[in-house]
């Protein structure tokens, strides 16, 4: 019986690598930890993309974030990634500075933030109480 989860990474794809960068440290205070390449022999094996692919690595003590830089669209879903952090406002700041539109959602008496990257991936955002 499994006792506990833990979420280890989450890899996103990105068409522009300088947006990737601008997002992931500007924005979300992330380091580029490392980057690696995926041969177009393992996306092939792995994702079913014939493609090899540059692999940026941003990362903090709490996050790991695998950015694949490719051409490839990137259609909406309902898939999103929820991230805790310590300052609503400092991270609306910066968002705004790279024009990046915060969305606030009503839910009942609470409000929800969420914000799109350049890569349309969408994030929701929690704050540490």
């Amino acid at each position: 019986m499994i006792k506990k989860t833990k979420t280890v990474h989450v890899a996103l794809q990105y068409s522009d690598r300088k947006q990737a960068e601008i997002f992931f440290t500007k924005i979300l205070n992330l380091n580029l930890n490392k980057t690696f390449s995926l041969s177009k022999e393992l996306s092939n094996e792995i994702f079913k993309i014939n493609e090899e692919v540059t692999v940026d690595v941003y990362c903090n003590k709490e996050s790991y974030f695998e950015v694949f830089i490719t051409k490839l669209k990137n259609n909406n879903s309902f898939n999103h990634i929820c991230i805790e952090i310590d300052n609503k406002e400092d991270l609306i700041e910066r968002c705004k500075k790279y024009n990046i539109k915060p969305l606030f959602v009503k839910k009942g008496e609470k409000t929800l933030l969420f914000i799109r990257d350049f890569s349309e991936n969408l994030f929701e955002i929690k704050e540490t109480l």
